[in-house]
């Protein structure tokens, strides 16, 4: 398989998995007296031992609240929290630090748009949402049209699992306001052409709001040459700790957004005659923040830059194409969604089994993959599954654990056959 359109190719040789592997102290444990073959990572990926470390050094020795205190602890804890801010407007290219708000993850990040960009929607205006969309992009839309009267319109996708360009470019009316849209599927791989979609979107003078969780491990994200208005992932997803995610918003758009929540560290001043707010981002991070989290997510940044995009995406290109191969081989399997271009993830089902008793089956083997509809019903809905097995990399898997895992799906067929 090809690298994604428009990124950059590499030598999978130059590739060293097992000094990666060696990283990651979880990998060398054993389940059930079987190697861990850990393969849920779209779920969450496994944390290096340089994530690790950075946690419990700050609560070793930095532990304390941020930007309020004039102490020693507070400023260390302020200006390694701050830094992570800069360094995550690096990792996207973002134009700003500002432009970077901390939140819980990709889910709260798209809840946020929608509770505060969203009030500009109103009765009979559509939301466009792909048919491909996890839950977490999906419901916060439904939210907000039943609130305003708005109508969410789906843009279909095909029975290979790639967007539909010619429905979605059919899609756009005058009463389209926002279009929310994944770059990378987190039930087929789907690597969806934001670029493309997102000037398709402005040629009509619609704003697009990306869902970045499941592309930010795998793929070099640039927001200013995607051009989108608002991109969401997960801190977890990408080898930091959980707890932590980034909404990136262009800042004349965040500047124009009332605040999500309210409470301590958002304000300018308060009285009982009225509250005036912070400047972005600190409006949208009400409270103390994750932020031994947030500290952690910095060198999660680091890792993947020390890995290197164009040899990590070589690598997983190859192990991702070997998956679809002997997993499509096993009798009785159908994959479900053949896309072009895909990272990350392969699901399919069996005739055999229900996909929970194929999971149960692997994990006796110490074999971890998800089985159910992986918080997107409608995509399951449109190849006519109730769930799937999904088997999702990350940039320390390997292909002797895709035979392994291949071994598990015939001893399946052996008990279930």
């Amino acid at each position: 398989m090809s690298a994604p359109s428009g990124l950059p190719e590499a030598d999978a040789v130059s590739y060293d998995v097992t000094t990666v592997r060696a990283d990651f102290p979880i990998l060398g444990q054993t389940v059930h007296g079987r190697p861990l073959v850990y393969l849920d990572n779209a779920a969450t990926a496994q944390k290096p031992r340089v994530v690790i470390d950075a946690v419990d050094r700050f609560f070793r020795e930095q532990n304390a609240n941020i930007h309020r205190g004039v102490h020693a602890l507070s400023a260390q804890a302020t200006v390694a929290y701050d830094e992570v801010r800069a360094k995550v407007r690096a990792f996207i290219n973002a134009r700003e630090d500002r432009e970077i708000v901390f939140v819980r993850g990709t889910t709260e990040a798209i809840n946020l748009v929608a509770q505060t960009f969203g009030r500009g929607i109103g009765s009979g205006d559509e939301i466009l949402v792909s048919e491909m969309e996890h839950h977490s992009n999906l419901v916060p839309w439904q939210l907000l049209a039943g609130q305003v009267g708005a109508v969410v319109k789906p843009a279909p996708i095909t029975g290979e699992g790639e967007l539909d360009l010619d429905a979605l470019r059919a899609a756009f009316t005058p009463r389209t306001k926002l279009l929310a849209v994944t770059h990378v599927s987190n039930a087929l791989g789907t690597v969806n052409p934001i670029a493309e979609i997102v000037s398709e979107a402005h040629a009509h003078g619609v704003p697009v709001v990306v869902d970045g969780a499941q592309a930010v491990p795998h793929i070099p994200v640039d927001v200013a040459a995607l051009g989108c208005d608002f991109y969401a992932f997960s801190g977890h997803k990408m080898f930091g700790p959980t707890g932590v995610g980034v909404l990136y918003g262009r800042a004349e758009l965040l500047e124009a957004m009332p605040p999500y929540q309210g409470g301590g560290g958002m304000i300018a001043s308060v009285s009982f005659e009225g509250t005036t707010y912070a400047p972005i981002p600190t409006r949208f991070e009400a409270g103390t923040p994750a932020i031994a989290e947030v500290i952690g997510l910095g060198p999660a940044i680091d890792y993947m830059y020390e890995v290197g995009f164009e040899a990590l995406m070589a690598y997983e290109a190859e192990l991702v194409d070997y998956a679809v191969e002997q997993i499509g081989a096993v009798p009785g399997v159908r994959l479900i969604g053949t896309p072009e271009t895909r990272v990350g993830v392969v699901s399919f089902v069996m005739d055999a089994a229900h996909p929970h008793d194929v999971g149960t089956v692997l994990d006796q083997d110490g074999i971890a993959v998800r089985a159910g509809h992986h918080c997107s019903q409608p995509v399951m809905d449109h190849f006519g599954v109730p769930a799937t097995v999904r088997a999702s990399f990350a940039l320390y898997n390997t292909p002797d654990e895709v035979d392994t895992l291949v071994q598990g799906l015939h001893r399946v067929n052996e008990i279930f056959g």
